[in-house]
């Protein structure tokens, strides 16, 4: 039996006292986990956790495990949202395949627990849009995905947003850049395998049946086509106008999640034709400022809503002071006056519900709706303990798969205290 797999790797040397020369269907081990919430798959999958983190492990063919292994490592290094490889299990036995072993996606849940259990509005077209997203950051970066679905992708919440991570690479292809015909191949494959879903969905009783699986299949499309050419259409502009189009543009493919790497510019004559190319990197402006300023490291709309929040606060402690206060200032008081209590209050036995962003994030959805209710703003702190006593705990404990094991909390709910 060989493990080969990418440094630094500190639970490999737990991993490899695991039965490998035994069937995966067949393992018994006090370290195997199942996750409720796992996708479908055509493949045995099973999951195990050593040294406090969980792994999916995939029994496959060799040359597919040994391909896929190379396939998300290159997605890995162009920061493509996609599960993180550990490595692959070879050689274990004559009548055994091999074993992709990849790091669980924390707070990650399917398709089918999200329709099961779904959290806020219009929830097929949160969906359709994550997916879109996925498949044009791909093909972006000359990732050929060959089976785009539902089922292949796994979700987080994000800020009531969803984004979107590729699963499954068996039929991946990289190139160094697509052609239009691998994209269009791509898109109806996404569409006959979402539609199919969807009439799965239906047929469970998750879908209503006036939902038209057709014409959602169909907006998929529409939607890749309309941020494809967003993101890679050129534009001739007048000399007068250059300097706030440019500017223009890059703010709208900001706000669409992506970053521009390079502008060129090219004589046409009547003016200069304008072509950006597109960073295929994860979306991630507002994730660096909020890590910069707070040390928290979560999603592009999570850090956007936590931003705001401590823009907010920060307004508060200037009127509070009558003079200006620093963002960096502003944002370690919020954090120890505000995030922190509020984290430190969740109860034991509710941490993973949701990831720590996203139950702050509902706190301040929570807070609007109860100051609306009010007339008036009832502050984060009351907001705060309602919710933890009312919202918090009707969320289905397997829909999504926290950290393995879940963080304790760290104080008492009345750690909240009287603080807004």
């Amino acid at each position: 039996m060989r493990f080969l797999f990418s440094p630094p790797a500190e639970a490999t040397a737990g991993l490899l006292t695991l039965p490998w020369r035994e069937a995966l269907e067949t393992w018994e081990d006090e370290r195997l986990v199942e996750i409720p919430q796992r996708g479908l798959s055509r493949h045995v999958v099973r999951f195990v956790v050593e040294a406090g983190e969980v792994f999916a492990l995939k029994e496959i063919d060799e040359r597919l495990a040994r391909r896929e292994y190379q396939l998300l490592r290159q997605l890995g290094k162009l920061g493509i949202p996609a599960v993180t490889v550990l490595g692959v299990v070879v050689d274990r036995g004559a009548d055994v395949d091999a074993v992709l072993v990849t790091h669980f996606l924390d707070y990650s849940t399917s398709y089918r627990a999200l329709f099961a259990n779904p959290r806020g509005q219009r929830l097929t077209d949160r969906l359709l849009d994550a997916q879109v997203e996925l498949l044009v950051r791909l093909h972006l970066a000359g990732f050929m995905w060959g089976d785009c679905s539902l089922s292949n992708t796994l979700f987080r919440l994000d800020a009531g947003a969803l984004s979107a991570y590729l699963v499954d690479a068996e039929t991946a292809e990289m190139h160094p850049t697509l052609s239009d015909g691998q994209r269009d191949y791509d898109v109806a494959m996404a569409r006959e395998r979402v539609g199919g879903e969807l009439f799965d969905l239906q047929a469970g009783g998750f879908v209503s049946e006036d939902v038209d699986a057709i014409e959602i299949v169909d907006e998929l499309a529409r939607r890749y086509v309309a941020l494809w050419t967003e993101l890679t259409s050129e534009e001739v502009l007048r000399p007068e106008e250059q300097r706030y189009r440019i500017g223009e543009k890059v703010r709208r493919l900001n706000e669409l999640g992506f970053d521009v790497d390079e502008i060129e510019l090219v004589d046409a004559g009547n003016g200069s034709k304008l072509k950006l190319t597109t960073r295929v990197a994860e979306p991630g402006h507002h994730r660096r400022l909020l890590f910069a300023r707070t040390g928290l490291d979560v999603q592009e709309n999570q850090a956007r809503r936590l931003l705001a929040d401590i823009a907010s606060f920060r307004g508060y402690l200037e009127q509070v002071a009558v003079r200006p206060i620093p963002e960096t200032v502003a944002a370690n008081r919020w954090l120890e006056e505000i995030y922190g209590p509020i984290m430190s209050a969740i109860p034991a036995d509710l941490r993973g519900r949701l990831d720590d962003a996203e139950i702050f994030h509902e706190i301040l959805e929570h807070r609007w709706f109860l100051s609306e209710a009010a007339g008036r703003d009832i502050g984060t702190t009351a907001a705060a303990t309602d919710y933890l006593a009312q919202v918090l705990p009707a969320v289905p404990g397997d829909l999504v798969a926290g950290a393995v094991p879940p963080a304790p909390a760290t104080a008492a709910r009345a750690a909240l205290g009287e603080r807004e």
